[in-house]
């Protein structure tokens, strides 16, 4: 699979002792901001278990989209309950896992003779795999295909595996016009069908008092298609009266 030119991001985080309450996610956040930041969002976030063949679905899942580009935390380490290297290997390549000689030789020169029996093994390595630097002991993440990225469980590995990562992925321009409307999302809807595929959409409903509103945006790598419909949107809520606001989120 090509790198795609127009991603779909999505977000693997494993982890049992999320679901199970012992640690708090730090990936969700991180991610979500850093892609924003890029002019990119997030197509699907996963926090899942360290269960092997639910691990192997959602990987799955994903190859599916012609277009996903995955960003997967957790599991890449020695210990029994760490899948993600051979899963990724299942999934992404031919089902074998093979020494990385450059990985091999950064987790060597961090962790001399005690690099045995264990730690090395973590330099076994999807075929073809390229690596992605660990600012804090060395021993790299990894991705295939340009588009399938494993990084660490812990967040000061991770999180600069992830900008590396995203590097890759040259960053977009999104216009973004945003107002809100004293009105129900119901009062709306017949405009909301009018705002064609290609352009997003987000329509964010509240109850402040007894009114109603709505905060809606509108946004577009075009910046003039997404002025024609923010304007449009808001001939059509004049058109009916409704008050609104130049503001982005009225809750």
């Amino acid at each position: 699979m090509p790198k795609p030119t127009n991603p779909n991001f999505y977000a693997v985080i494993i982890g049992t002792e999320i679901l199970n309450g012992r640690r708090e996610d730090k990936h969700f956040a991180f991610v979500r901001d850093k892609l924003l930041q890029r002019g990119y969002k997030l197509k699907a976030s996963f926090v899942i278990e360290d269960d092997p063949k639910l691990i192997e679905n959602v990987f799955s899942l994903i190859k599916q989209d012609p277009n996903s580009v995955m960003l997967s935390f957790g599991g890449i380490g020695a210990t029994p309950d760490d899948y993600t290297r051979a899963i990724a290997a299942k999934v992404f390549g031919d089902g074998q896992l093979y020494m990385h000689e450059e990985a091999k030789k950064r987790i060597l020169e961090r962790f001399k003779e005690a690099a045995y029996p264990h730690r090395i093994n973590m330099a076994m390595l999807p075929k073809d795999a390229k690596l992605l630097h660990n600012p804090i002991n060395n021993v790299p993440g990894f991705y295939v295909e340009d588009r399938f990225f494993f990084v660490p469980g812990f967040p000061q590995m991770s999180h600069p595996m992830i900008e590396e990562a995203l590097k890759l992925f040259p960053p977009k321009k999104l216009y973004r016009y945003t107002i809100c409307v004293e009105a129900s999302e119901n009062d709306l809807l017949d405009i909301m069908k009018q705002i064609p595929k290609d352009v997003e959409f987000s329509s964010l409903p509240a109850i402040k008092g007894s009114k109603y509103r709505d905060t809606i945006s509108i946004a577009s790598e075009d910046k003039e298609k997404a002025k024609k419909w923010i304007e449009f949107f808001i001939d059509e809520v004049e058109k009916r009266g409704f008050y609104y606001t130049k503001e982005d989120g009225c809750l």
